[in-house]
């Protein structure tokens, strides 16, 4: 059986529209990517650090009740949970604050003696956090030199453009540790100043081959050595984009389940897999994006088999 593991951080969101406050959730990117695959079946391992409060008690409730095994999960005792408020803006994007008291020793859990048959996602600014850097490669290393199957989400936002230039080595370093990069055009736009999807390319194929970069209502760029397509999207009426990307990834993952997607020394994507990795991920992110939570809804899987043959059909 192949295996899946998230590795990131982990906060509760409190989400306000027109600063009131409409809802809270559990969250982090690989949060919302485990619990959407959780909720169609797919068994996943949860790789974070949470406080020993209320908050983080709530939290890993959450996480047991949509059944993440969370033998990963590093609780701490010196310091909180961490908060993040969302507001939404009137495209219903989200603008966040951060709330965060860490302890000085970070994810101190096991390391999981990872195979080529696993699956691997990590990403944010918890990529590249140097206070927790150090013991994240211990991970990232072992995964790779087992020949796992590694998928890197920048998610590099505005508010980190002020110490882009110092970042930037260690944003390349996670794209050559990875076999998949998936971003979005924001992200590429602060990384390198780019909007062309083509220049991006150029330069995230220097580190990694396979490169996906999703462009909101315009729609997602696949790229790899051989082949470059466009997918179009469908037009919706959003309510929140605050998990789009992360369940974009979840999509992503479960196509390479379906499909029996491997790598053997190097990672080689077809036409026919670009295919089904696109057009998964478009439809874990625009049934999240018609919804106030971070992840699919549980019913999303007794309807999902049906809607992403029509996808397919029409992107083919």
């Amino acid at each position: 059986m192949r295996r899946i593991f998230g590795i990131g951080e982990t906060v509760l969101d409190i989400i306000f529209k027109d600063y009131q406050p409409i809802a809270s959730k559990a969250g982090g990117s690989a949060l919302n990517t485990m619990v959407s695959l959780a909720r169609v079946d797919i068994p996943v391992n949860f790789i974070t650090e949470i406080g020993r409060d209320k908050v983080g008690d709530n939290i890993m409730q959450f996480l047991k009740d949509n059944g993440l095994n969370t033998q990963y999960v590093c609780r701490f005792s010196e310091g909180k949970s961490a908060i993040a408020l969302a507001y939404l803006n009137d495209n219903n994007d989200a603008e966040y604050e951060f709330f965060k008291n860490y302890p000085q020793q970070r994810l101190v859990g096991d390391i999981p003696e990872f195979t080529p048959h696993d699956i691997v996602i990590f990403g944010s600014y918890f990529g590249l956090n140097p206070a927790i850097r150090p013991r994240l490669m211990d991970y990232l290393k072992k995964a790779k030199d087992a020949g796992t199957l590694i998928i890197y989400d920048p998610n590099f936002r505005s508010h980190h453009l002020k110490n882009r230039e110092k970042l930037i080595p260690v944003i390349e370093e996670n794209f050559a540790l990875a076999d998949i990069v998936r971003g979005s055009d924001e992200d590429f736009k602060n990384i390198y100043g780019l909007d062309d999807p083509t220049a991006v390319y150029a330069q995230v194929a220097a580190h990694c081959n396979n490169l996906i970069i999703t462009a909101g209502a315009q729609g997602v760029y696949t790229y790899s050595s051989a082949y470059h397509h466009h997918f179009k999207v469908p037009i919706i009426d959003t309510v929140s984009t605050i998990g789009a990307g992360d369940n974009f990834n979840a999509g992503i993952i479960k196509a390479l389940l379906d499909f029996k997607i491997e790598k053997n020394e190097d990672l080689v994507l077809t036409s026919s897999d670009w295919l089904h990795i696109a057009t998964y991920g478009i439809e874990f992110s625009t049934e999240v994006c018609m919804r106030i939570d971070n992840y699919i809804d549980t019913d999303f899987k007794s309807r999902f088999s049906s809607k992403i043959k029509q996808r397919i059909a029409a992107n083919n």
